[in-house]
């Protein structure tokens, strides 16, 4: 359908910063740096030694939130944040009605202190393509943060993308074919590497699971080996419902068969056939997508790729509508924490 274009990646590797001085409140608490190839994100360094993060964030929340709104993406360096607890209470102080629990998860991570969580927990050799959080659902969170609290030997970035840049990027054709259709997320719980559907929905009572699934339009069925299957027809492109951007927003390019490498998805077919794969993605309709648009797709996401090297006590707010990210290869110890707020959707409640 869409023909593969041979194009080196146009990777915006973050150099040195250009500083400007802002006033916040009485005198020149921050300092904000653009930081040269892109607007995004927005950093924000203390301007002198004194400034209390938590402190500052709760009497500056307007104007945190107008730039987020405005960038997409705010990164906090520079404050000395070395433990989890700082970095919970900055999340819950820069969110509103509290922090979201990680529920409907399609990757394995571990709560570490109440509504905090590791990063996705793949191995250091395995990158994680661009993503909207949760953007398989119909209900997402509009703000995520990331922490880190320990950098990696060597890479271990957390590269982002403007949701809104990939959109007007994608070829025409395929975004009608997708505004049209929509996409549809089929998953088998526990099938090869999976997560179970005790570790996607945080428990294993099936009343419970097939009561969050109807709250949240999900199909699923018992299959006869004990497993779950589930189906729900999601999204492709979405409006932000505060500054009307629309943006492309869905993982299809994640979910399907052809985001693993080809000697794994042979043996998966081979085991599971298609019906019974761990995760698939196809038009809402229920039509194959086919790899050359999805091909697109990932090639229009690198071409948007902004990415920088994490430091330690780095806070990275991003709106999670405006802003993609992704995870890169790393060697040695990475520690990067994750929450999330303010879901979109009046899907609410869980198992």
């Amino acid at each position: 359908m869409i023909k593969n274009e041979t194009q080196v990646s146009g990777v915006t590797q973050i150099g040195k910063p250009m500083r400007q001085r802002v006033r916040i409140s009485a005198g020149d608490l921050v300092v904000s740096e653009t930081l040269l190839g892109s607007p995004l994100p927005l950093v924000l360094r203390p301007a002198t030694s004194d400034v209390q993060l938590l402190d500052w964030a709760k009497e500056n929340l307007g104007f945190i939130e107008t730039n987020l709104a405005r960038y997409g993406g705010i990164l906090f360096r520079g404050f000395g944040v070395s433990s989890m607890a700082l970095f919970e209470k900055f999340a819950e102080s820069t969110s509103r009605g509290g922090l979201l629990e990680y529920v409907y998860g399609s990757t394995p991570r571990h709560r570490i202190s109440g509504s905090v969580y590791t990063s996705t927990e793949y191995p250091a050799d395995q990158i994680i393509p661009f993503h909207n959080e949760m953007s398989y659902s119909r209900a997402w969170p509009m703000k995520i943060w990331f922490c880190c609290l320990q950098t990696a030997q060597s890479g271990g970035e957390t590269p982002i993308a403007d949701s809104a840049q990939v959109f007007e990027q994608i070829h025409p054709e395929v975004k009608a074919m997708f505004a049209e259709r929509g996409v549809m997320y089929v998953r088998n719980y526990g099938a090869g590497p999976d997560l179970s559907y005790r570790q996607a929905f945080g428990t294993d009572d099936r009343d419970a699971i097939e009561k969050f699934c109807r709250n949240a339009g999900i199909e699923c069925e018992w299959k006869s080996n004990g497993g779950l299957r589930s189906r729900q027809r999601c999204q492709a492109i979405a409006v932000h419902p505060v500054i009307g951007k629309t943006v492309w927003f869905n993982q299809a390019h994640l979910f399907h068969i052809s985001s693993l490498p080809p000697a794994l998805s042979s043996e998966l077919l081979a085991e599971f056939g298609e019906e019974g794969l761990p995760r698939n993605a196809y038009f809402g309709d229920g039509g194959t997508i086919e790899k050359s648009v999805l091909d697109h797709i990932r090639e229009v996401y690198e071409r948007a790729r902004i990415q920088f090297l994490w430091e330690e006590g780095d806070i990275l707010m991003l709106d999670n509508m405006l802003v993609a990210h992704a995870r890169s290869t790393y060697t040695g110890e990475r520690r990067v924490v994750v929450a999330m707020a303010e879901q979109n959707s009046s899907v609410t409640g869980h198992p």
